[in-house]
């Protein structure tokens, strides 16, 4: 167990100790309970599922890094020579407000194209087709309507 999960459980634990000796007195401590407790829930959601993923295309030396809280994308490349390794964007930009960013909010799916993939908003369904190529001008994401 790494030291930040052991914090997070640590905290976590003490909070709902707490929480748990504590009397409600009104509806209003009943509402800042159940608030608490939502914002634990996604603390926990965020820890488990993590920030960024890679997903393996069918070309040997190039990878795609996805940004799973907002959408950004980088292809990613290795070498066992002298080549080029290193990362390229795809999609520099978040998709969503900074308040609406979720670890896990975003995913990659194959096509039968090497070279695409479809990238989906698992909260509100939204699509986008992603090109990877090393080609500048070949790269490039756009909204599916």
């Amino acid at each position: 167990m790494g030291v930040r999960n052991f914090i997070l459980i640590t905290l976590l634990t003490l909070f709902f100790i707490r929480s748990q000796g504590q009397t409600l007195q009104d509806s209003t401590s009943t509402t800042l309970q159940t608030e608490k407790q939502f914002e634990i829930q996604q603390v926990v959601q965020q820890v488990e599922v993590p920030n960024y993923q890679l997903f393996p295309t069918t070309n040997t030396w190039a990878l795609i890094k996805l940004n799973t809280r907002n959408g950004k994308i980088w292809q990613v490349h290795f070498s066992i020579s002298n080549d080029f390794e290193g990362e390229l964007s795809l999609n520099p930009y978040s998709l969503v407000l900074p308040d609406e960013e979720i670890n896990g909010r975003f995913t990659l799916y194959p096509t039968p194209n090497m070279y695409n993939f479809i990238l989906l908003d698992q909260i509100d369904g939204t699509t986008w087709k992603v090109q990877w190529n090393n080609e500048r001008d070949k790269r490039f994401i756009r909204r599916l309507d």
